[in-house]
């Protein structure tokens, strides 16, 4: 009976592991809509974070707007509107203006104003203004 319990408890230990980083379904752009910081950027989770000065306002109807400031000062701030919409869970946003490819942005974690999502390329750590 106790090699039985030891045998699983390795099996366990993974599977509340891997339910720790399940991705976040949102029901609808309700959950998101409002002004976000994009505090960082990384290429992995637990990877070297970089700073970023960037705002994004998901707004009603589908339009994400981007704010950007330039950290050196050469260009002034550029607002970029892309399309978004939130479908079966996830975050579908326009890769550029102009374009109709779009890519997919899981949401990993969102624990009151803080919220990380995970685009193909790039993790994005957001607080809510």
């Amino acid at each position: 009976m106790i090699k039985k319990i030891l045998a699983i408890l390795p099996v366990t230990a993974i599977f509340f592991t891997l339910s720790v980083h399940a991705d976040v379904m949102l029901k609808d752009e309700s959950e998101i809509l409002g002004k976000w910081k994009v505090t960082a950027e990384a290429a992995k989770l637990d990877g070297e974070k970089k700073k970023v000065i960037v705002e994004w306002e998901f707004q009603p109807g589908g339009v994400l707007q981007t704010i950007a400031t330039d950290a050196g000062g050469r260009t002034n701030e550029m607002h970029i509107p892309v399309k978004y919409s939130v479908e079966n869970g996830i975050i579908k946003k326009q890769v550029s203006p102009g374009r109709e490819k779009f890519e997919d942005c899981k949401v990993v974690e969102k624990t009151g104003s803080e919220m990380i999502l995970k685009c193909p390329f790039l993790y994005f750590f957001l607080t809510k203004l």
